[in-house]
This record gives structure tokens, sequence and C-alpha cells, in this order.
């Protein structure tokens, strides 16, 4: 395949990740199943799941003195620093929360209220935490929301069209890292070159919830203001988000308690186990990097076992377009139309949204679960899919979403059930 198209990992290593993870071939019950909805939340790594369990089982307290409490500050410490490695972070304030969407609330209320300005710019696909802040705190502040539109033929949302909106009186620019209804990846770097070009000191938050488990950020080379993202969908556990926060945005004035420095976010007693869920994530990372490369550096093992994640995930996306052996792909089949497809698999995580002729999107999930697949309907009704869907004239799609340690084989599985279902009239 050319570097466009990706690499697969070998079958060594490939069964090697399997079995990292919980659940990847069959179901809690033993049965086989496919689950294609990892971009709803993902795999968990069986690392991760007990990191959790083992950690979360101590009643100990970190703020004490006593051993066990120091044990778990070191947890708490380790994580923080792997979160600055996996985003490539210098300076600023982490801040684990509830969720993700709880702190863009509070990222962007910090910088409505408090940063002068007369309008605050999105895009028309963000997910309602960023969008429904930015909509509540324009409203409340009397600026002005300004909606960049989508692309209809890649999914996502143009440069051009983002920094036609930015000028001088922009208090805010809130953008997305890639689209979690088309997988479009928006060019950030561009975006925040352009955007501080214009304004120097604007204040920028990212929502990379959809875009980090499949792709390096580097904050060093897309120096934003805030950026979040969700252990959940990142092969971790449920329960927290993970954000970062530049000084500047971290010592606004924010929901804290008194006695702490102005750059904590944090509020009540942490809890050490999400810290040890992250660790467990990048331990993970990092060892599919040692796979491929002698990096010692943390940061560089991490970055190389996210691009190798990043080219096995291209891979799959490519034969999933244009068919594996002798099956069909999805390009290729009658009764399919595949949604945002172009030819840059490079600008594309590993998302595909489809739609079958003569059946909804509700009733082809319903037809992929009695074939034991599980995949995700997005439609218009859905406060998570219609703002979306209508700016790209749709009612509906089926999105498909599987993740890096699937093979060719369940690519080729999934497509002669998805044949299975076009033949449904």
């Amino acid at each position: 395949m050319s570097s466009n198209q990706g690499q697969l990992f070998s079958d060594s290593v490939m069964a090697q990740i399997k079995e990292r993870f919980h659940f990847v071939d069959r179901d809690i019950d033993g049965r086989e199943r496919l689950f294609f909805d990892n971009a709803g939340g993902s795999f968990r790594l069986k690392a991760a799941s007990a990191a959790f369990a083992n950690i979360d089982a101590l009643p100990d307290c970190p703020e004490r003195i006593h051993e066990r409490a120091l044990y778990l500050q070191d947890i708490q410490d380790r994580g923080e620093a792997d979160v600055r490695h996996m985003l490539n972070a210098r300076g600023g304030s982490v801040y684990f929360s509830l969720t993700a969407s709880a702190a863009m609330f509070e990222m962007v209320r910090a910088v409505m209220e408090h940063v002068p300005g007369g309008n605050a710019v999105t895009t028309i696909l963000e997910h309602p935490s960023s969008f429904d802040a930015l909509s509540l705190y324009c409203e409340r502040t009397g600026r002005a929301l300004r909606v960049a539109p989508s692309n209809p033929e890649t999914g996502g949302v143009d440069a051009d069209a983002i920094i036609a909106l930015i000028d001088e009186d922009t208090t805010l620019l809130s953008v997305m890292y890639a689209s979690n209804i088309s997988g479009a990846k928006l060019d950030i770097a561009a975006i925040v070159e352009r955007a501080r070009a214009k304004k120097p000191d604007l204040f920028i938050i990212v929502d990379a919830v959809q875009h980090a488990p499949h792709a390096v950020i580097d904050l060093q080379k897309t120096p934003v203001d805030g950026i979040n993202f969700a252990p959940y969908k990142f092969f971790g556990c449920r329960g927290s988000g993970v954000s970062w926060l530049s000084q500047r945005l971290a010592e606004l004035p924010h929901h804290r308690l008194q006695a702490k420095e102005k750059g904590v976010w944090e509020l009540g007693s942490p809890a050490p186990a999400q810290f040890a869920v992250v660790s467990a994530i990048l331990d993970y990372v990092a060892w599919v990097g040692a796979q491929f490369s002698d990096a010692e550096d943390r940061r560089e093992r991490f970055v190389q076992g996210m691009q190798r994640i990043e080219s096995h995930e291209r891979a799959l996306l490519t034969l999933m377009l244009d068919g594996v052996g002798t099956q069909r792909g999805l390009r290729a089949m009658n009764g399919v139309q595949v949604y945002w497809d172009h030819d840059d698999l490079a600008q594309r995580d590993l998302i595909v949204g489809i739609g079958f002729d003569g059946l909804e999107p509700t009733a082809a999930v319903r037809e992929y679960e009695q074939r034991g697949v599980i995949v995700y309907e997005r439609i218009g009704a859905s406060l998570y899919s219609g703002r979306m869907l209508r700016s790209f004239n749709l009612e509906g799609a089926v999105r498909i979403s599987p993740l890096h340690c699937h093979s060719p084989d369940d690519i080729a599985r999934f497509l002669a059930v998805t044949e299975e279902v076009a033949a449904i009239r």
C-alpha cells in the first residue's frame, strides 16, 4: 500500500494487540461480535481496567502523609506527566473532570466571561458540549456567534471558512480536531497559525475527543489554550475527562478552592485511579511504538505508537472502501452510498458514514446487530447528530467506527454483512 493508504500491522503484532483488549472478537457472553462503534466508546485495555480497579479499591485519601497516600500521590504525578507526554504540553495546567464535556463548558465560560470582544467563532460540526457552551455564553454575554459551515464533499470544515469569521473583535475560537460524524480532520495547525496571524492574542480551545485515539497531537506545533480528550474513547475507562489549559486560560477566574493556586481547576478530592488509567493508555501506545523503534524517550515511543496506529487504521479504511481480496468494498456495493468520500485518506480518521437504498439508518443498525455487528445510527432527531446532518442535507447515516485492534479479516466480515443488509428491500 502507498503511504496514503497506510500500512497494516504484521499478524504477530496484530495478535498481541488484540490480546491486550477486552471483548474484541467476542461479547461478554462469548458470542462472536464485531464492535464497530468505537467512536462512541472504544474497546477497553485490560491494563487500564485493571489499573482502575486496583487503585480505586484503596480507601486511602491521597491528601495525607502516610505511605499509601504518598503512593497515590505518585500515581497522580505520573498520570499528570503522562497527559503532558500525550499532548506534548509544557507549562499550563492539567485538569481531570467528570467528563470532557463538563470541562469544555468550564473552559468556554472562563474565556467568555472574562476576556473582552464582540464575537466568538465555531463550526457547525462541533459536539454539543462545545457548540452549546459557546451558544450559551454568547447569549449571556451579548456576543455574536459566528458559525463556519461544513464542506459536504469532505465532511469537514475548510480552514478558509473558519478564518474568514475571525477578526480583531473575536473573543474565542472553539473548534474540533476531527468530526465524530464523518471522521474528517480539520487542519488545526493551519487554523491556529492563520487565526493568530489575524489576532495574536486570540484564545483557542480545541475538542480532541474524537481525534486523540487516532493520531499524534503536538501542542508545540499547534499552540492552543485549551484541549480535551476522553479516556473512555481512548482505550481507557468511563468516569473522567482530561484537559490541558494554557497558563493564561488556567488563571482566568473559575470555580476553585481559594487556598489553591490560581491555575488549579481541580475541585474536591482527586481520583488517583483515573490518573492510573491514563498512564496505562500511554504505556500501551508506547509498547506499540517499541515494536518499531528503539527510542528511549517516553514521549517519542508514544509518538511512534500513535503513528503506527494511524497508519494501520488508514490501511483498514482503504480496505473498507475498496475491498479485501475478492470481497467488494463499500464504494463498489450496490444499494450503498458512501458519504463524504474522497481520496485523501490522510485527512480522515477511521470513521465511515453510509446510507442504504430503501432502508433507513435505524433499521439498518438493527439488521447489523442481528448479524453480530454493532454500528450506530446518526439521525436528524438526535441532539448529537441533527445539526451536523442538516448541514450536509442528510436525514441520517450509519456510522462505522472500527479501531486499530481490528484486522483485515474483521473488515472482510463486516463488508460481507453489509452486502447482506444492502440486499434487504
